[in-house]
């Protein structure tokens, strides 16, 4: 696998969800992700999200994503529902050693943030030419 996840709290939150009631919805910051071509793409939903609450950072393989999302609920207000999380959510993706964090561009659309980790140069397939007698040939590698 090229694109692992880790939130060892992430099952446990799911358990909690269902034990409490609320129906197991997801909190904090769903994501989706697939390959596509030389690249994998990577989707979180982050509505209500100010783009410059981002935080990106890859330090070793690990690539962490943190936003903000600013609490409705101020002072001389009354809150009848109260369903939507705000405060600070954070995710963590190890990224494989076939993956190339320095070039990960990122695009914050329609309350998406989107991902795209492109495969390294040397995971990649090459030809290899084979030469021998008085025919040369290519192999796939």
């Amino acid at each position: 696998m090229m694109l692992m996840r880790t939130d060892p709290f992430r099952d446990f939150d799911r358990i909690t969800q269902r034990l409490l009631g609320d129906g197991g919805q997801p909190v904090g910051m769903p994501m989706d992700a697939y390959r596509d071509g030389d690249s994998f793409v990577v989707h979180f939903d982050l509505p209500g999200v100010r783009p410059e609450s981002i935080d990106l950072e890859v330090e070793r393989n690990v690539l962490t994503v943190r936003a903000d999302r600013a609490d409705t609920a101020r002072e001389g207000r009354e809150m009848v529902v109260a369903e939507r999380p705000s405060g600070t959510f954070s995710r963590q993706l190890f990224l494989g050693e076939t993956l190339d964090a320095d070039n990960i561009s990122a695009e914050y659309t329609d309350g998406v943030l989107t991902l795209r980790v492109p495969v390294a140069e040397k995971a990649k397939p090459r030809k290899i030419n084979v030469s021998g007698g008085s025919q040369a040939r290519q192999i796939d590698a």
